[in-house]
């Protein structure tokens, strides 16, 4: 026998071990079949760049021909001003997966960053 208030027991304890059992609300849907042709589209992988930014990239990866032809390119095809083309170009240079995707590219780049900020 204890000295003092005996403590309530829990019911779980009482019981010992159970093994789980089914939920009997059957009002969960059944996972969609991927074949099914109303079935979602399977999800992108998170590490996947988006279309823009690929074509940023793709870009910065071939030379032009005069100083102001890619800016002209960066309007007409990829619908940004220049400001705002460099602004995502300068952080993708900082996306790991813009280093996976093109790692030539964006090292290359990322020297040039460098070597202009010493330059300062």
């Amino acid at each position: 026998m204890t000295n003092g208030p005996a403590e309530p027991m829990d019911p779980t304890e009482a019981a010992g071990p159970t093994e789980p059992t089914e939920p009997t609300d059957s009002t969960d849907p059944a996972p969609a079949d991927p074949t099914s042709p109303t079935a979602p589209p399977p999800a992108a992988p998170a590490a996947a760049l988006g279309e823009r930014e690929r074509a940023v990239l793709a870009m910065e990866r071939r030379s032009w021909p005069g100083p102001g032809a890619k800016e002209r390119a960066v309007r007409e095809r990829l619908g940004l001003s220049a400001t705002r083309y460099y602004q995502l170009l300068n952080a993708l240079l900082d996306d790991p997966r813009a280093l996976a995707h093109d790692p030539v590219t964006v090292n290359r780049l990322r020297r040039v960053r460098e070597e202009r900020a010493s330059r300062r």
